[in-house]
């Protein structure tokens, strides 16, 4: 490859990104509003990608990427590329959970304590004039049991935030082990379904973790629980969570992700799921946003130029 590298930019990013390949000798085209008909013309010009979640990169997409070598994924979860596909091409993916681990790690802790205070019910009634302070008691964090699915990145950030409330946090990581620390106690899954008050999921979607979370995996826990989802929303199957509810073995509910976030497109089976959560009290939503802060937004630039300088040097 030749010294100055070229770089097709395909979703909208901060505008920190340009000067920052430009400063590593990347000439970047900056294309946020390219169709995937143009894509497919030009593609073959590049040797480097950056990427949010416009396309999925399976193998005919990347059949058109006749020279990339590196392709980025803005943001922490690389679900939108056929893995397996990218390295039969020899096509190094670069990803920056780092970028954006602390805006996760914020966004969860807020979520546990506005469903546990009622933040968002209390809220509403107020500027409705409803003055029901009996109806929106609360519950202490202290003292409840949080368990971690899912160890990296986003996982000990939670960890670490949880630290100063005097919860005890337990965790469960298929793939790690000894990672015990001030933080956390490592586990088994039998000791999170036996002692958690609270679950929250930070594990990425493969084929293996996909609906993971499901009518026998929730029955599976001797409390009833709260649960958090900001990973990925097919790793619950929301019509088993919808049962969980009506049955109170989930006592509320948390979810910055959801199975279809294509909103008008759900089947029916997911749009009578979706009339049923939105019309509880005792469940939260948010807009895929736990990592979306304006400073992650700029971190998961400095991340990402940060890894392709490394790996350009090699």
């Amino acid at each position: 490859m030749q010294n100055r590298y070229h770089c097709l930019v395909v979703d909208l990013m901060h505008e920190s990104l340009l000067p920052m390949l430009s400063q590593a000798s990347i000439e970047a085209d900056y294309r946020p509003d390219i169709k995937r008909g143009e894509f497919e013309q030009i593609a073959d010009k590049y040797e480097i990608m950056v990427v949010r979640s416009k396309f999925f990169f399976d193998e005919e997409l990347l059949s058109y990427c006749k020279r990339l070598k590196i392709l980025c994924r803005a943001g922490a979860g690389v679900d939108n590329i056929d893995v397996n596909a990218a390295e039969k091409k020899n096509i190094i993916i670069l990803n920056a959970p780092e970028g954006n681990r602390d805006a996760v790690a914020e966004h969860t802790v807020g979520m546990i304590l506005t469903l546990f205070n009622k933040l968002h019910k209390a809220d509403a009634e107020v500027r409705k004039k409803i003055w029901d302070r009996e109806g929106n008691r609360g519950y202490e964090l202290k003292s409840k049991t949080v368990a971690i699915i899912g160890y990296g990145y986003m996982g000990s950030a939670v960890a670490e935030r949880l630290s100063g409330f005097g919860c005890r946090v337990i965790g469960y990581d298929k793939y790690k082990t000894q990672y015990s620390n001030s933080f956390i106690t490592e586990c088994n899954m039998q000791q999170i379904f036996a002692e958690a008050d609270i679950v929250s999921l930070h594990v990425p979607l493969t084929e293996e973790t996909r609906f993971m979370i499901n009518k026998n995996w929730i029955n599976s826990f001797e409390k009833n629980i709260w649960l958090i989802n900001t990973s990925r929303g097919e790793i619950l199957l929301l019509r088993d969570l919808v049962e969980s509810l009506k049955q109170g073995k989930i006592k509320g509910v948390a979810l910055d992700v959801l199975e279809n976030e294509k909103l008008n497109t759900m089947t029916q089976q997911q749009s009578e799921a979706f009339e049923y959560l939105k019309n509880c009290d005792n469940v939260l939503f948010s807009p895929h946003v736990a990592g979306w802060t304006h400073e992650s937004y700029v971190r998961i630039n400095e991340v990402l130029i940060d890894k392709l300088k490394k790996t350009l040097s090699h």
